[in-house]
């Protein structure tokens, strides 16, 4: 495999421990501000240990993209009353998914561009709280 399979890893695995800050920091209020820098640090460091400068850029691009779309996600769960450890564990299990998948040939990009879009598509057709059986106790 070139260079280009290992960039696309060190972005993979950038995005995924985005992800993974996202779930610790989503409870946060400065979440969403500390999230992506530090996402963009670990991702950076995995990005260097995986193939060098170009794997740090990588790393970090993908740790700031998957922190931003994690964040928004994270927030919006527990917005609609999701706790925070099961939030954090959901978003620790997705992470070791998408790191899984980075090692797959350019999914590692992918993860690193879709992350935000999905993101960014769910908080705009989110709701604010799921009404549930309560709307049926009305009388």
């Amino acid at each position: 495999m070139g260079a280009w399979y290992w960039i696309g890893v060190a972005a993979g695995l950038g995005a995924a421990l985005g992800v993974l800050v996202a779930g610790a920091l989503g409870g946060l209020r400065a979440g969403l501000v500390a999230g992506p820098g530090l996402a963009a640090v670990l991702g950076a460091g995995a990005g260097y240990a995986t193939e060098g400068l170009w794997g740090a850029v990588a790393g970090a691009l993908g740790g700031a993209a998957g922190a931003l779309g994690g964040v928004q996600l994270a927030q919006g769960t527990l917005r609609r009353g999701g706790t925070t450890a099961g939030t954090a564990a959901l978003f620790a299990l997705a992470a070791l998914a998408l790191a899984a998948l980075a090692l797959v040939p350019v999914v590692g990009y992918l993860e690193a561009v879709v992350l935000p879009a999905v993101a960014a598509r769910v908080r705009r057709r989110s709701g604010e709280r799921h009404a549930g059986l309560r709307i049926l106790a009305r009388d």
